[in-house]
């Protein structure tokens, strides 16, 4: 389909061009001697009715004056006339007479044209003029060789004459010139071989380069080209128009460079990162290098500085990664630019002086723009663009632009500060919260993992403990509290430091996860302001005592999943334990589950999120864990490795963590249990039982200490006891004294004033040994006492 349907009707020969104008001869009387058919499709009579006939007869008004005066001319004259056409019509005419004399016969050469249609055609050739002389779009004409032929006036001005150009090829107008627009070939050579040989145009390409009339400025052109063919359709060449679109094409940069930088710079909550965003935004359409320098509290994320000498202890960001990433202490003068600007808060622009082109400018820059890092009305810093490739100074947009971009970084530098400090203080919490070094215990071998699923914060709902009880044993938890991110943890350290409370209380599991519940259910009330009753709505938690003299293990459950057990021989199988309610929901009572452990067994305390994702169900995770299980005999570390490192890839939907022990059971060498009747006369022979006892330890520099804590401990429970009593000595960490009897009231530490016969011996017992303590049994109750070893 043709492109351009009407260009038939766009013609630019002159109306009075004798292929087209109506044509009369006039002898020299001023009659009609000649008669054309052009003549008579203008005014309609035929040649028979006006041959030799006066040519006033033609003219439909008076004009003053006789056709015969202008045949008697001797110059060409040109009048605008009525004319009257054959139809009754009156035909205002442009008219020349052209005198012609031969042989001394005079006649008169008449052209008539419609005026109407000769002022079109004089506009279009006005038209036609002013784009060679006065548009500003630039045009150059090229022959079928591409090299130049003709340039207006546009075109001269841009290349400083373009006479020295005629003959010569596309390339040498601009030598260092590039097409930026990739939709076509981005030689110019191929473009206008493209032009020629198909006839297709190719528009709106974009061309940059530095014009020879300005060398200094960089310029951006949007071109055209056309091909040029003859009357019979051959090429002639081709045209260029070229219009200088340098400041609209700024301006869209400029808009996109905000566009980009508002989906950029400050996405990565991290003060190093932000300030390289900056520089990747702005360079290379702004500046050629852009520099930030902050002070160490803001990289720290710790407040900015306040009454500081402008300019003093800053830190010049370098390296776009936290591998790369390092500072270089700077300091400016009172009297630098970038002083000047820190202390006034506005932009400051430091130009070198003007160089000629091609040569390197002062100091390896031509200009610098020097903006400072204001954020919540405060300056934290300062930024530096600088240029050295792009000799234009920053101008007034520039400048805007700069400070736009420095406001956004700024923001972002800010948010990446305070969320630096508080992830440190998160990080503080959670250090504070969950055990960072499990203590050493005789009784099992631990290693655990902690993955929260929020792992900007680094915190969770999860926790876990281990905890040294009486008598060698352990007491063992794994918890989890709905949810992750600072609330969720805060509720987490509260409920994990009420577990060891609890637990030092010497709790059975089921009594410590009852009392644990009615504690929970208080914060769980409406009238609990504290911030923290919604987390605590869904707490689950496992609570276990493993004793390593027995091989028992007892534990109890609160909505939790119950641990995996894989014994010596690798066999794995999943506790029959039902986990009771919830805490905090106060329904159903929780009920103890007993379990014997060989010597060397795998312990599996985990949450949820190690067996349960988005994409696969509890039971398939459960199995999962049970598999790496069976490679008990690893060390726990590289078993807790095995079992993470088969969770799905990608972000954690919740908090991950896993406790692994593996059980040890105390020798009968170091265990001595002694049973006496109440009869205070056995006080005798408990001492002297324990004496042999230490002495086959090695530990005797113990006995006096021993005899008297275990005298003491013995004539208490024969005193109060009404069945036998059991005296135990273990040698672990330390020596356990332990005395159990039938009796629940426990005995209490008083102050004994001078005249009292007695109350003094638990006084003495806590005075020698480290540790003391009672705790129930289903029989009765047990005093213990921890010495130091020696």
């Amino acid at each position: 389909m043709d492109r351009f349907p009407h260009a038939a009707d766009v013609d630019f020969h002159s109306p009075l061009d004798l292929t087209k104008a109506a044509a009369a001869v006039l002898d020299a009387d001023g009659r009609i001697s000649g008669w054309g058919p052009s003549a008579q499709r203008l005014l309609g009579h035929p040649a028979e009715d006006v041959l030799g006939r006066p040519a006033a007869v033609l003219l439909a008004t008076d004009a003053g004056w006789r056709p015969s005066s202008l045949c008697t001319a001797h110059r060409p004259r040109s009048a605008v006339l009525d004319l009257a056409c054959r139809n009754g019509r009156t035909l205002r005419a442009a008219v020349t007479f052209s005198p012609l004399t031969s042989q001394g016969t005079t006649a008169t050469v008449v052209v008539a044209a419609e005026l109407e249609e000769l002022r079109c055609w004089e506009a279009q050739l006005a038209l036609l003029q002013g784009l060679a002389t006065e548009s500003s779009v630039g045009l150059t004409i090229f022959g079928t060789d591409m090299r130049v032929v003709w340039g207006n006036v546009s075109t001269d001005l841009e290349l400083a004459g373009i006479a020295q150009y005629v003959g010569r090829p596309a390339a040498d107008l601009f030598p260092e010139g590039e097409f930026i627009s990739r939709h076509h070939p981005p030689d110019e050579d191929q473009i206008m071989e493209h032009v020629l040989t198909t006839g297709e145009p190719i528009m709106g390409m974009h061309y940059r380069g530095r014009a020879p009339a300005d060398p200094v400025r960089e310029h951006v052109w949007s071109c055209s080209y056309h091909r040029l063919v003859d009357a019979r359709g051959e090429p002639l060449g081709l045209f260029e128009e070229s219009l200088d679109i340098t400041d609209r094409y700024r301006a869209q940069e400029r808009l996109s460079l905000l566009v980009r930088a508002g989906k950029r710079i400050g996405a990565s909550l991290d003060v190093r990162r932000t300030a390289a965003e900056l520089a990747d935004v702005a360079v290379p359409q702004l500046a050629d290098e852009v520099l930030v320098d902050l002070p160490p509290a803001v990289i720290e994320g710790r407040q900015p500085p306040t009454g500081s000498a402008p300019g003093h202890n800053l830190l010049r960001m370098h390296g776009r990664t936290p591998e790369e990433f390092r500072t270089t202490p700077v300091s400016y003068p009172p009297s630098s630019p970038q002083a000047l600007s820190l202390a006034t808060s506005r932009p400051v622009v430091d130009a070198a002086p003007p160089t000629s082109p091609g040569e390197p400018a002062p100091d390896g820059r031509r200009s610098s723009l020097f903006v400072p890092l204001l954020a919540r009305d405060a300056v934290i810093g300062l930024a530096t663009f600088r240029r050295s490739q792009n000799p234009d100074p920053f101008g007034p947009e520039e400048q805007t632009l700069a400070v736009e971009l420095t406001e956004r970084a700024a923001v972002g530098i800010d948010n990446a500060r305070r969320y630096t400090s508080q992830h440190a203080a998160a990080l503080v919490l959670q250090r504070s919260l969950l055990p960072q070094h499990l203590p050493e215990q005789s009784a099992v071998d631990v290693a655990y993992r902690y993955l929260p699923a929020d792992s900007r914060v680094g915190v969770g709902g999860d926790w876990f403990d281990l905890i040294p009880l009486s008598g060698a044993r352990v007491g063992l938890t794994v918890g989890d509290v709905v949810g992750h991110g600072v609330h969720a943890a805060a509720t987490m350290g509260r409920l994990r430091a009420t577990v060891r409370t609890l637990a030092l209380l010497d709790l059975d599991p089921a009594e410590l996860l009852t009392r644990l519940d009615g504690l929970v259910a208080q914060d769980s009330e409406p009238h609990a302001d504290d911030g923290l009753g919604d987390e605590a709505l869904g707490v689950t938690c496992l609570y276990a005592i493993y004793d390593p003299v027995s091989g028992r293990c007892v534990w109890a459950s609160a909505g939790h999943p119950p641990p995996i057990v894989a014994d010596a021989t690798g066999s794995v199988a999943l506790s029959a334990l039902a986990p009771g309610p919830p805490l905090g929901l106060g329904s159903l009572p929780y009920e103890n589950v007993e379990l014997s452990l060989s010597n060397g067994s795998v312990v599996a305390f985990f949450t949820d999120g190690v067996v349960e994702d988005r994409r696969t169900d509890i039971d398939s995770g459960i199995d999962r864990l049970a598999h790496v299980l069976t490679w008990q005999r690893c060390p726990l570390e590289e078993l807790c490795d095995r079992a993470l490192s088969t969770l799905p890839p990608g972000p954690q939907a919740d908090d991950a963590t896993l406790l692994l022990i593996r059980t040890r059971r105390l020798g009968a060498g170091q265990v001595a249990d002694l049973e006496l009747p109440p009869d205070p006369a056995m006080v005798a022979r408990a001492r002297t039982d324990t004496e042999r006892q230490l002495e086959t330890w090695g530990l005797a520099d113990l006995a006096f200490a021993a005899e008297l804590v275990v005298s003491e401990l013995v004539t208490n429970s024969i005193r109060y006891a009404t069945g036998p009593v059991m005296l135990r000595l273990i040698k672990d960490r330390s020596l356990l004294c332990e005395v159990s009897d039938n009796a629940h009231t426990a005995p209490h530490l008083r102050r004994a004033r001078r005249d009292d016969e007695g109350g003094r011996g638990l006084f003495l017992v806590a005075q020698m040994s480290q540790r003391w303590g009672t705790r129930y049994t289903g029989s009765g109750k047990t005093i213990w006492a921890e010495l130091a070893l020696p």
